[in-house]
Formats: C-alpha cells, structure tokens, sequence
C-alpha cells in the first residue's frame, strides 16, 4: 500500500509540475542563460514548495491551508507583482557571450529561493492538492503519518524529475542557439511571464 501511495503522489508530481505556466517559462529561460545546474535548481525551488503544499494537504493542516487561503488576496498581490519584476528583468537581460554563461551562474541560492517563493504565492493549489488526493483514492491517508509522509515525498520527488527532464532536454539544445536566439528568447520569455503577472493581478478583482 505503502508503494502504492509513493507512485501515486509520483504521478501528482508529475502532472501538477508539468503543466506549462510561468515557473516553466522561467526554468526553460534560465537554462538556457545560465546552463542545466541554474535551471534544474530552480525547479528544485518549485517541487519543494508542491512538496510544502502537499504535505499541509497530506497531514490535513486545516488551519494553516485556512490561513492561506484566506490571506490568498494579499500573498498572489505579492506573486503578481513578482511576475512582473520577472517579466521587466528577463526583457531587458542580455545573453552574455558563450564563454561567460556559466561563469554568470553562480547565485544558486537566489534562483533556488526565487522559484520557491514565487510558487507559494498561489496558496490554492493547497485545495488542488487536497482534491486531487481525493480524486485517487488517497484523501484519507492523513490517518497515517507514514502514508501520508510517503506520498508528500512522491510529490516532490515528481515534481523534481520532471524539472530535470525539462532541463536536461532543454540544455542538449543550448549550444545550437546564437546570440541573437538567446536575445529574441529573453524576449519572448520575459512577455510570457509579463502577461501572466498581469492576468495574476486582473484575477485579483
């Protein structure tokens, strides 16, 4: 059973990191800039906070999901505008020189702690968690620790993978983009990201 709950809370893991928003578009962007250790840390900052969330899904932490929930207003403020910043930084960033990519890449606390951050300002995705648990048959599993702590490590475990599958497979393509690539990719990224921090706002009203 034990093994049961573990791929399952594999394949929440999976699911929920690999649905295209903005976390996505900032890993992929980053990867590229930065090389496939910038990138995979910043996804690592995305599963831990999907492994934070599931966890207060998983063990049934009502008052605290309560909390968050009801603070939601102020805490996807705080995100939107985040989103923005994002947006503006990676639109006006210029791509260094191949040479110097990976000798940029270097604050991996900042990259790791950006993502995490950014990724708990939807405190929703707290009733995401606790639906879809319920959704497979694993809603009750808070009436075991062990059960539950096994499927709170699944998530984060698939949540991880499929950053290092992004990754990996983005960084084997890095070497066949130019500079200018790089440029129009900045770009694009940044108004992706931009547009998303606009929308997170508008839902605000």
């Amino acid at each position: 059973m034990n093994v049961d709950f573990f791929v399952r809370g594999l394949l929440i893991g999976l699911s929920i990191a690999a649905a295209v928003g903005p976390m996505s578009i900032l890993c992929i962007q980053r990867t590229l800039q930065k090389g496939q250790r910038y990138g995979l840390i910043s996804g690592l900052g995305v599963a831990t906070a999907d492994g934070l969330y599931a966890c207060i899904a998983a063990f049934g932490l009502t008052a605290i999901a309560t909390f968050l929930v009801s603070q939601s207003f102020w805490i996807r403020l705080v995100g939107g505008l985040f989103l923005l910043y994002l947006g503006i930084k990676t639109l006006a960033t210029r791509p260094p020189e191949q040479r110097e990519r990976e000798a940029k890449a270097q604050n991996f606390v900042s990259a790791y702690l950006s993502t995490f951050l950014l990724t708990l300002t939807n405190p929703l995705t707290i009733l995401s968690f606790v639906a879809i648990f319920a959704g497979v048959g694993v809603g009750s599993a808070g009436k075991s620790y062990l059960s539950a702590l096994i499927i709170v490590l699944g998530v984060f475990i698939g949540s991880a993978l499929w950053w290092c599958l992004l990754t990996s497979g983005v960084s084997l393509l890095r070497g066949k983009f130019t500079r200018t690539w790089l440029i129009w990719i900045n770009r694009v990224s940044g108004s992706i990201i931009l547009l998303f921090g606009v929308i997170a706002l508008f839902s605000l009203r």
